[in-house]
């Protein structure tokens, strides 16, 4: 029987695959993210960190995670090596920016996410594994921002 993180990430990217095979033929850029990060939840759930942004066109972006939000969660937690897919773009400056988050989440020592946010037509799938205590579901936004 598989986890729910692998069957989440298998989920993905699927999903990825779709967007990857239509944007193409449409010459769209193709982008994804290296990340880390660590947060807490008490009912209010705050995240920071860092990641790399590469794309098929050659840019890369430094960038700093935000995570905020509420909801019924609490916990502690990190998640080092986590990796993100972007739906495709025609320019690269829609990839930062603030998405709509959702998600739930249980882990003991070592945790997984798996989740897909959304920002207009940009979709941004995330998986990762940690380790940390949490147990809830929370709502927020998750904002990228480019580091200069």
């Amino acid at each position: 029987m598989r986890s729910f993180p692998a069957i989440a990430v298998s989920v993905l990217l699927a999903t990825s695959a779709l967007y990857s095979a239509r944007a193409s033929a449409a010459g769209q850029v193709d982008c994804e993210m290296k990340f880390n990060l660590t947060g807490w939840a008490a009912i209010y759930k705050h995240a920071e960190g860092r990641g790399t942004i590469t794309c098929n066109n050659g840019r890369s972006f430094k960038v700093e995670i935000v995570a905020i939000g509420g909801g019924l969660t609490a916990g502690k937690y990190k998640v080092e090596g986590g990796t993100g897919k972007f739906s495709q773009v025609y320019d690269t400056g829609e990839l930062f920016g603030s998405y709509a988050q959702g998600e739930a989440n249980a882990g003991v020592v070592k945790s997984s996410m798996a989740q897909v946010l959304t920002k207009g037509n940009v979709s941004l799938a995330l998986a990762g594994t940690g380790n940390g205590v949490n147990l809830g579901v929370s709502f927020g936004k998750f904002t990228i921002k480019q580091v200069r």
